[in-house]
């Protein structure tokens, strides 16, 4: 699980403890993941950006726990600057949180999944903003997250094979602190423009997540599950 311990990594967190997994949980964040030490949690320190840091890590969860039988691409961020005037080093950033790291755990965690009992899954958090373009989102943001769904469906297809499930989850606003990166009134106008006429919260984006790591989501693979309240039917 990653960006573990961010406040909709801490929600999946909590789902996934509760539905009985034992959650490892990653982020570059350590005070968050010491705060939330409990029976069923383990926190990994880990620079998601570092492709050998994230080699090491899941090393050291073949070593603890001799496989892995669902792996969430959770950790992301979003950078504001606006086309045309985002800088290198910020398109490379974006794209590095977003998708590369979630490429690096998907390459580490397959090997460790391979020949494990039943449907192992992989459920990686995508956006809204990587198809609705009714909404403001930077271009940069947008792309890295239409990779990440690209990567969900190639995996999907690859792998079905050997019974690995690949999905990603869509959310439209949710209540994070990635609100904080945002405008009063940008933020406004996107709540506003959900139809129940607030944000979701990261409990209800965590429990899609327990039912695609459930057995019930053994079924469902290569999908983009788009959660917005309907604000997007045509």
């Amino acid at each position: 699980m990653t960006g573990a311990a961010g406040g909709l990594g801490r929600a999946i967190s909590a789902q996934l403890m509760a539905d009985g997994l034992h959650v490892v949980g990653l982020d570059i964040n350590a005070p968050g993941l010491a705060s939330m030490a409990a029976d069923g949690f383990t926190g990994r320190v880990v620079d998601l950006t570092d492709a050998s840091a994230i080699a090491e890590v899941f090393a050291q969860i073949a070593k603890d726990h001799g496989g892995l039988d669902a792996l969430v691409n959770n950790a992301g961020t979003c950078f504001m600057s606006d086309f045309p005037n985002i800088p290198a080093s910020e398109l490379d950033r974006q794209m590095s949180i977003n998708f590369s790291g979630a490429f690096h755990c998907c390459q580490a965690a397959i090997p460790l999944m391979e020949g494990r009992a039943g449907v192992r899954k992989i459920v990686n958090i995508s956006s809204n903003g990587a198809y609705n373009f009714d909404v403001f989102d930077p271009p940069h943001y947008r792309a890295s997250k239409a990779a990440l769904d690209t990567l969900t469906k190639d995996l999907a297809r690859r792998y079905a094979r050997d019974k690995i499930a690949v999905n990603s989850i869509a959310p439209a606003m949710t209540e994070t602190p990635l609100f904080k990166v945002l405008t009063e009134d940008v933020l406004a106008r996107a709540i506003a423009a959900m139809p129940h006429g607030h944000a979701m919260q990261p409990s209800e984006i965590a429990a899609w997540v327990g039912f695609l790591i459930s057995p019930a989501g053994d079924i469902s693979s290569g999908n983009v599950i788009i959660l917005n309240q309907g604000r997007d039917v045509r």
